[in-house]
């Protein structure tokens, strides 16, 4: 099973990024959950996104998990939560940050010796949708890193998750995802 935890703020897109994840899976037969634990549900509140993936059905409904992969939208949450709980040998973390991975590594000691991506998602969401909403862009970076889907299987997959939306905001989530892709490190 694959598992995935998602460190965000509300009001960032980690929720509405988990099911979009979700939905993507699903439609290509996997089992899949994607749900939210939240502490105080107001706008800015830390809170984390969960999402399983399986080829048989999913019965655990914890949120406990031993993620392979650790996404931070907020940048200050790797400094404030503990974004390393619970992880696997092999757990992948990318961060969003304009820091390099080695300052983000020598700034946060608990990351020394993991597997460490970043990517600026805030910069890439603000010059694409003119919004800091960086869970599409997050999105492009996980399919980079964990080579789940080719990028442009993806981003066909995303066109109809984001189909209730205007073309304008649909092309600019293209181009976040596609930014993201190319640009995490």
């Amino acid at each position: 099973m694959l598992e995935i935890r998602w460190h965000s703020r509300a009001g960032q897109g980690a929720v509405t990024g988990a099911k979009g994840l979700g939905d993507v899976v699903a439609n290509t037969g996997k089992e899949v959950q994607a749900f939210a634990f939240y502490g105080s549900a107001k706008r800015g509140a830390a809170m984390t996104a969960y999402n399983r993936i399986d080829d048989k059905p999913i019965i655990n409904h914890e949120k406990f998990m031993r993620p392979d992969y650790v996404l931070v939208i907020d940048p200050a949450l790797a400094y404030s939560a503990d974004i390393t709980a619970n992880e696997k040998d092999n757990t992948k973390y990318i961060v969003t940050t304009h820091l390099t991975k080695e300052e983000l590594v020598n700034a946060i000691p608990k990351l020394k010796g993991k597997d460490v991506y970043t990517v600026d998602c805030m910069k890439i969401s603000m010059d694409t949708i003119g919004r800091a909403i960086p869970n599409t862009p997050m999105l492009g970076a996980l399919m980079k890193v964990s080579g789940m889907f080719e990028l442009d299987y993806f981003q066909n997959a995303m066109l109809k998750v984001l189909s209730k939306f205007p073309q304008k905001i649909i092309d600019a989530n293209m181009a976040a995802i596609e930014r993201a892709y190319n640009e995490v490190k």
